[in-house]
C-alpha cells in the first residue's frame, strides 16, 4: 500500500509494502518492514528523513544527491581525479541511505574515463531498512536503477563486513556494520578519497572524535583528498594536526560553508606496516580448473589480467568440483565462531555470482536449506531471531512439515542456502573475457626465470615458467597461482594439504517423485528435483575419508550413504529403498583438499617471495562457500585493494599460518 500523509500535508510516498505510522510532524517507518529490520527513521512532511536515535536529519532540505555531488564528489575532485586510473578507493564514515555511494557509482557509470575498479568502503553502525533505502532514492530518478540493485543485496546485515558487488564486480561496496573505530581498525588500505559523513558532532560526537579522525588519517596517502559538510573548529584542528591541509569552501544552502582537505603532512610519514604496492595487470597462469582456479581466473580477468588456466584433466571441473550438485548453507555456532563468520561472508559473494552467472532453477536454486541438528541443539548466537538481520533461525513446524520431517525435529532454517551445479559455475567463470583454458596440461614444476620476454609492457622482466613432468615448457607468465585441489601438494609440498575422499549416491526422480523440494543438510545432505537434460535427479551423501585420494566408487560407500540418509530423513530413505535394492542408484566420487585446520589457504607459497607462486586451495567440502571469497581476497592483496574481510579474518586464511615461509624453496633453488 501507499501511506498517505495527513490532509493538507505533502510527503514522499512510501515504497510499496511499507508499513509506517504517523508521528507528530512526520511519519515513522516500521522497523520490521518487509522483515528487513533496520534503524527507525522519521520522515518529515517535507520529505526529509530524521534519525530517531540522534535527533538529526540525514541530509539538508536541498537534497541528498545535491549534497553528495557538491560536498563529497566535488570536494574530492571527482570524477576528474580518477580519470584513467586502474582503480579508485573511497573510504566513507556514515553510509546512511547510501546516496553518496549511489551518486559516486552513477558518476562512475557516466564517465568514459572511469577507473577499471571502483571501491567504496563505508561504515555504518545502524543500517536503515530496505524500504527506507528505496524511499530515500525515490526523489532521484537517475538513481532508481542503482538503488534497486543495492536494495536487492540489502539483507543479512549482521555486525561485520559485507562485500556487495555491482556491474560485473567492477564496483565493489564493502559495508562495515559496527561502531566506527572498531571498523576502522579492522580494515587496512590506502584511500584515494575520504568522505566524512554522519550526524552533527554535537549529536554524534564519537564519529568526529580526535581518536576517530586520527584513525581515518591512517588510510590517507600523500594527495588523498577529504571532504565533509561540517566546518566545526574541533574537526578542522584535528585534521590539521594529523597532516591535512584544510580549507573552507562554499557550502550547499542552507549551509554557508563545507570543508575540503588534502593529506600533505610537512613531515615524513612512517607507517608501522608499509603500504602494499599494487600489481600491474599482466599475464598470470592459474594451475587448476576447478572452483578455486576458475574463481581466481575470473577475479583477475576483471582487473585486467590475461589469464591462462592449465589443468591436468581433459575438461574443467573434473575433480571434486565436478559433483553433479551441491548444497550450500552457512555454518552457524552459538559463539559465532570464525568458521561461521567466514562461511557467511563467502556465501554472500557466492550467491551474487550464482545470480549473475547462472540460470535460477536450472543451474542453481535459491531454495533455502533445512539443517537437521541433534535434539535440542539449535546453535544460535544470542540475539538472533526470525525478525533480525540474521538469515538462519530455528525451523518452525510448517517448514518441517513441508520438508517431510516430524514436527518435533530440531532443525535450523537457512534462508540464504540452496543448491547449485558447481561445474556450471566453473564454466561460466572460465568463459569470461581474458581467460584461456588449456586442459591435458599437468604442471610438474614451477621455476623462476630472470627474463620474461613478451610481457604486456613489451619490456623484459622476471617471471615464472611452468613445465610438465617431462620438462617441456607449458607456459611462462608474470605471476602464477596454484589452485589444483589436492594436486597442489606436488607444487607446494611444505604446505599441509590433505586429501579427503567423498562419495555420493544419486538417481533419477522417477524412482521417488515425492522427495522434498527443499534441500536438507546435517549429517550428510539430500537435494532433489535437480533439473537435467536426461531427467531430474536427486543426490545424497557424502562420505568423508581422510588421507584417501581414491576416485573409484565402492558399494560399501553407497550403503553408507543409504544409512546416512535414513538418519537424516527416514521418509526419503524409505521412498528410495526400492531404487537402492534394484541397483538403480549411481555413485560419484571425488577428492577434496583440506588444510591442517580445515580453513582455506590463500597467500604466497613462500612469504619471503611475495611475487612468487601463490596458493589458493584447501577449500575442503565448502568449495561453493569459499571459492569467490578466496579469489577476491587474493586479488585484493595483489592490487592493494580494500579487503573483503576484516584483517583478522583474512589473516586466518593466510598461508603463513601454515608454514608458508619455507614453502616452494626447491623450485627457487632449481632456477638458480
Amino acid at each position: 500500500m501507499t501511506t498517505r500523509p495527513p490532509s493538507g500535508d505533502t510527503a514522499e510516498p512510501a515504497s510499496p509494502g511499507c508499513r509506517c505510522r504517523p508521528l507528530e510532524g512526520g511519519w515513522r517507518s516500521d522497523t520490521k518492514c518487509a522483515k528487513t529490520g533496520g534503524e527507525p527513521v522519521i520522515w518529515r512532511v517535507d520529505g526529509v528523513p530524521l534519525s530517531e536515535r540522534f535527533g538529526d536529519i540525514y541530509h539538508t532540505e536541498t537534497g541528498a544527491q545535491a549534497q553528495s555531488r557538491h560536498v563529497f564528489l566535488a570536494g574530492c575532485g571527482l570524477p576528474e581525479a580518477w580519470a584513467d586510473r586502474p582503480q579508485w578507493r573511497i573510504l566513507e564514515t556514515g553510509f546512511g541511505f547510501g546516496l553518496n555511494f549511489l551518486t559516486a557509482w552513477h558518476a562512475w557509470r557516466s564517465d568514459p574515463r572511469r577507473p577499471r575498479m571502483l571501491h567504496v568502503v563505508s561504515i555504518e553502525a545502524h543500517p536503515v531498512a530496505r524500504d527506507d533505502l528505496l524511499r530515500a532514492a525515490h526523489a532521484y530518478p537517475e538513481l532508481a536503477e542503482l538503488a534497486a540493485l543495492l536494495a536487492a543485496q540489502w539483507h543479512g546485515l549482521l555486525p561485520g563486513f559485507h562485500r556487495l558487488g555491482f556491474d560485473d564486480g567492477r564496483v565493489l561496496l564493502t559495508l562495515c556494520i559496527g561502531d566506527v573505530q572498531p571498523m576502522l581498525r579492522a580494515q587496512a588500505f590506502e584511500a584515494d578519497s575520504i568522505f566524512l559523513d554522519g550526524f552533527s558532532p554535537d549529536r554524534n560526537p564519537a564519529m568526529w572524535s580526535p581518536e576517530t579522525l586520527k584513525a581515518v588519517t591512517r588510510f590517507a596517502r600523500t594527495g588523498t583528498r577529504l571532504a565533509t559538510w561540517t566546518i566545526a573548529r574541533a574537526v578542522r584542528d584535528v585534521l590539521a594536526q594529523n597532516g591535512f591541509q584544510v580549507a573552507k569552501a562554499p557550502g550547499l544552502p542552507p549551509k554557508r560553508d563545507c570543508l575540503r582537505a588534502e593529506f600533505a603532512p610537512p613531515w615524513v610519514v612512517r607507517r608501522r606496516t608499509p603500504a602494499p604496492v599494487a600489481a600491474t595487470p599482466g599475464h598470470c597462469v592459474v594451475v587448476g580448473a576447478g572452483l578455486a582456479g576458475a574463481a581466481v581466473a575470473a577475479s583477475l580477468a576483471r582487473r585486467g589480467w590475461r589469464v591462462t588456466v592449465l589443468d591436468a584433466a581433459q575438461r574443467p571441473a573434473a575433480g571434486a568440483s565436478g559433483v553433479p550438485a551441491a548444497v550450500f548453507a552457512p555454518h552457524v555456532s552459538p559463539d559465532d565462531a570464525l568458521l561461521s563468520r567466514l562461511t557467511r561472508a563467502g556465501l554472500r559473494l557466492t550467491w551474487q555470482a550464482l545470480h549473475d552467472r547462472l540460470e535460477q532453477g536450472v543451474d542453481w536454486r535459491a531454495s533455502g536449506v533445512v539443517e537437521r541438528r541433534p535434539p535440542g541443539d539449535v546453535r544460535l548466537p544470542a540475539g538472533w531471531s526470525a525478525e533480525g538481520p540474521n538469515e538462519s533461525w530455528p525451523a518452525d513446524a510448517a517448514r518441517l512439515k513441508s520438508t517431510g520431517l516430524p514436527e518435533e525435529t530440531t532443525a535450523l532454517w537457512h534462508a540464504g542456502g540452496g543448491w547449485a551445479k558447481p561445474a556450471r559455475l566453473v564454466a561460466a567463470w572460465l568463459a569470461q573475457p581474458g581467460v584461456t583454458v588449456r586442459c591435458g596440461a599437468r604442471v610438474g614444476r614451477i621455476e623462476r626465470i630472470e627474463r620474461l620476454e613478451g610481457t604486456e609492457s613489451g619490456a623484459a622482466s622476471a617471471g615464472w615458467a611452468l613445465f610438465d613432468g617431462d620438462g617441456r615448457l607449458l607456459a611462462q607468465a608474470d605471476r602464477a597461482v596454484i589452485a589444483a585441489g589436492f594436486d597442489s601438494a606436488a607444487l607446494a609440498p611444505r604446505l599441509p594439504l590433505q586429501p579427503v575422499r567423498g562419495q555420493v549416491a544419486w538417481g533419477r526422480m522417477a524412482s521417488a517423485p515425492q522427495l522434498p523440494e527443499t534441500p536438507l543438510n546435517g549429517d550428510g545432505h539430500l537435494v532433489a528435483h535437480v533439473p537435467d537434460a536426461d531427467g531430474a535427479f536427486w543426490l545424497t551423501g557424502a562420505t568423508f575419508d581422510r588421507d584417501s585420494a581414491d576416485t573409484s566408487t565402492h558399494e560399501a560407500d553407497t550403503e553408507a550413504n543409504r544409512e546416512r540418509l535414513a538418519r537424516l530423513h527416514p521418509g526419503a530413505a524409505a521412498m528410495l529403498s526400492d531404487a537402492f535394492c534394484r541397483g538403480e542408484v549411481q555413485a560419484w566420487a571425488g577428492v577434496r583438499c583440506a588444510s591442517h585446520d580445515r580453513r582455506p589457504l590463500v597467500g604466497p607459497c613462500d612469504a619471503d617471495a611475495p611475487q612468487g607462486p601463490w596458493l589458493c586451495s584447501a577449500l575442503g567440502s565448502r568449495g561453493l562457500s569459499f571459492a569467490v571469497l578466496c579469489a577476491e581476497l587474493l586479488a585484493a592483496r595483489w592490487h592493494a585493494e580494500p579487503l573483503p574481510l576484516p584483517v583478522a579474518l583474512a589473516a586466518a586464511l593466510d598461508t603463513q599460518r601454515a608454514g608458508g615461509r619455507a614453502a616452494h624453496r626447491p623450485s627457487h633453488a632449481a632456477s638458480q
